[in-house]
């Protein structure tokens, strides 16, 4: 496969990606991330990274808005619930807090 529509491919995954996870805002970051190792700020943070690399303009807050669909404080206030003690502590005991 040639560099090209590898590079298609991936955006096209990652276009997937966030589609889906906009669409399922019943799943919780904190849930993400103690199972999978990342989450939604996560690939705000990776695309404004990959932004920062180029060379293109991104805040921080654009980045998230390209992710959530949404500005984040928006996002929270509609979807996020308070993690359960569950949560916090399987997230505390991952990341060696």
């Amino acid at each position: 496969m040639d560099d090209k529509t590898r590079t298609e491919l991936e955006a096209a995954a990652f276009r997937r990606l966030v589609g889906h996870l906009r669409e399922r805002v019943d799943v919780q970051n904190i849930e993400l991330m103690n199972l999978a190792g990342f989450c939604r700020n996560c690939l705000s943070n990776w695309l404004k990274d990959a932004a920062d690399e180029a060379g293109v303009a991104l805040t921080r807050d654009e980045a998230r808005a390209e992710v959530y669909g949404m500005p984040y404080d928006e996002w929270k206030r509609r979807h996020q619930r308070e993690a359960t003690a569950e949560q916090l502590a399987a997230f505390n005991t991952k990341s060696g807090a």
